[in-house]
């Protein structure tokens, strides 16, 4: 009868995710993730096969649980304009919290793995439709309530309102000075009120 796990594997996962998101997946050795993790190195390695599977493992749970968190925002059904700004206000807010000098797992991963692994491509692309996908079903809804322009190219301020959060989050595990980052947002989201619905001197005027 095999014993049971005296561990959760969940719980691995997110300590592994901790580590690569302070250290990136080359400065992470076996010997810290065994040390991190608190199982000896068999243990690891029978779970987890090894330390590039345990890496594509903790970017699905933080896909899985950590994203879905920090996306809620434009990733609700009713999604709209108030919730983009939202989104780019809490990675504002990230810099002032034990999230500075630390990013996001998935945009340090873009940085350092994605170009030189494939599996970690996967991820990161998956990531940026993701994203893009969000940003523009709450432009889309935008549109419907008349928060954002009829005639607006939804698909480059899609792709424009990804490309800058990845750019904030990059910004952040920088350790960039916060004002910096909050100037970031703030100009990244002013972007929505160059896209309001144009007021014609009839209509303001009525």
């Amino acid at each position: 009868m095999s014993r049971a796990k005296q561990y959760d594997r969940t719980e691995l996962l997110d300590r592994a995710i901790e580590l690569f998101r302070r250290q990136g997946y080359a400065g992470t050795s076996t010997a810290e993730l065994v040390a991190e993790l608190g199982v000896n190195r068999k243990t690891m390695y029978a779970e987890f096969g090894s330390k590039q599977e345990l890496f594509e493992a903790a970017l699905e749970r933080y896909s899985r649980r950590h994203l879905t968190a920090v996306l809620a925002p434009i990733e609700a059904p009713d999604a709209g304009v108030d919730a983009i700004r939202k989104a780019f206000a809490n990675y504002a807010s990230a810099s002032e919290s034990r999230f500075q000098g630390l990013g996001c797992l998935m945009c340090n991963t873009a940085v350092e793995r994605a170009a030189l692994d494939a599996a970690s491509g996967r991820y990161v692309a998956a990531y940026l439709e993701r994203l893009t996908n969000a940003f523009r079903r709450a432009l889309i809804n935008g549109q419907r309530t008349g928060d954002v322009d009829a005639d607006a190219d939804l698909d480059d301020l899609s792709a424009f309102f990804t490309m800058a959060l990845v750019g904030v989050s990059a910004c952040i595990r920088a350790a960039a000075p916060p004002e910096q980052v909050h100037a970031a947002c703030k100009v990244a989201t002013d972007m929505l009120d160059t896209h309001r619905p144009k007021v014609t001197p009839a209509a303001a005027v009525a």
